[in-house]
């Protein structure tokens, strides 16, 4: 961990980011900078929150060793597009709940009986346009591909990815929408109520015919006696096919513009593939698919910067945090290499980026997107040897609450 002093780069005049003007949806890593030297909390009056962007303070918030901050924010975040989720519960509620989701994300269930789905999802993706020598990874593979993986991992009916589409599109716009956009908030709670009238006659059915699949699982999975009703089925369904669509699409496409940007870590990664693992814990750290993540404090708190009043809902600048150079050597350098990233940590509640959280909120998904990662690159890798943008064509971000490139057309020559 880099110990250097932190050195203001900026005048003390100069005004304070907004994070809802153009000019920071266009490049918010200058604005970080910015927030992180002369003002790392910010008292921001359009979302009623208080903004934190150094390391040292997203680190804490999400740890919560002390139980100064709860998740009661996603009463308002979250509960009108999913119902009441799993990140909304403490204590031994969310302790049991989690107990009940987690197996299907990890160890033998993760190997056996979805890495296949993970495969087969990516090479028939792939088969789409292996041959023809050119594609958009972000429309003809990454918006799709976590997409499809979710729904056959529940053992829902391919034929409605268009619709499942629709609704983790709608609902990533309703949690980005920090400017209060009143028909992106309806079309969000109007999703809920569809996606409610698509699952819980899934759910029953499920419950009468147990299929293998995750959904059947969560139908069966009993901790200390409890089991999960069919809204809470619901409401996990939900927020996988939203909160893993998102974020995986995002980071796979991250990923490639990454590595396309940086080409003697591409042919690395082309040589060996074990550090596929490593380019995506360093996309993680330097383009995070999601940049914010908001709790609410239980008590008065003291942050760098100034104090913090109970009840305040606090926003973490993940995509800051991220780039401090308190905690990250040239944090504004991509490299996979950095001695300062440990990836064999970066896919569990000990990582040294933010961007899964931490602690006991920390992404009950993360591995399932390591995996999908880890077979959508190395595949794509195998289908495209020779890997290029397209002739004059410079990757975009775009968004604010989550991130990613808007598009990435490649060329290359089929393989075989």
């Amino acid at each position: 961990m880099s110990s250097a002093p932190r050195e203001s780069h900026a005048s003390p005049a100069s005004p304070l980011p907004d994070i809802l003007s153009p000019a920071f949806a266009a490049d918010p890593y200058g604005a970080y900078r910015i927030m992180r030297e002369q003002a790392p909390l910010i008292r921001h009056e359009p979302t009623n929150s208080f903004l934190v962007s150094r390391y040292e303070d997203v680190e804490r918030v999400f740890r919560d060793k002390a139980q100064e901050f709860t998740t009661e924010n996603y009463d308002w975040q979250l509960e009108p597009v999913h119902g009441r989720t799993i990140l909304q519960l403490s204590g031994r509620d969310h302790a049991v709940r989690r107990a009940l989701v987690a197996p299907a994300f990890r160890g033998a269930d993760l190997q056996e009986k979805f890495l296949p789905v993970i495969e087969r999802n990516a090479r028939e993706l792939i088969d789409a346009f292996r041959h023809t020598g050119e594609a958009d990874l972000v429309t003809d593979f990454a918006t799709r591909f976590p997409v499809l993986v979710i729904a056959d991992m529940l053992g829902l009916d391919r034929a409605d990815h268009d619709r499942f589409h629709g609704w983790y599109t709608s609902v990533i716009a309703f949690l980005g929408n920090l400017a209060g956009d009143p028909e992106i908030a309806a079309a969000g709670e109007r999703t809920r109520q569809e996606f409610a009238a698509y699952m819980i006659p899934v759910i029953r059915r499920r419950r009468e015919e147990p299929g293998d699949d995750l959904l059947s699982a969560l139908c069966a999975a009993e901790v200390d006696g409890v089991r999960m009703s069919d809204e809470d089925i619901k409401a996990f369904c939900s927020l996988l096919l939203a909160a893993g669509g998102e974020t995986t699409d995002k980071a796979i496409a991250s990923v490639f513009a990454n590595l396309l940007a940086h080409p003697d870590q591409l042919a690395a990664v082309r040589e060996d593939r074990s550090l596929i693992d490593r380019a995506f814990a360093e996309t993680l750290r330097f383009t995070p698919p999601v940049h914010m993540i908001m709790r609410q404090t239980a008590t008065e708190v003291e942050l760098s910067g100034g104090t913090v009043p109970a009840g305040a809902t606090v926003t973490c600048l993940i995509g800051s945090a991220n780039r401090d150079d308190t905690r990250y050597r040239d944090p504004d350098r991509f490299d996979l290499f950095r001695t300062d990233l440990t990836s064999a940590t970066a896919f569990s509640a000990a990582a040294d980026h933010l961007a899964f959280a931490l602690g006991r909120h920390f992404c009950v998904g993360a591995l399932l997107a390591k995996a999908e990662v880890e077979t959508g690159v190395g595949q794509l890798l195998d289908a495209m040897p020779d890997l290029r943008l397209a002739d004059g064509f410079t990757p975009v971000e775009r968004g604010v609450f989550t991130r990613g490139p808007e598009s990435l057309p490649v060329r290359f020559t089929p393989a075989g």
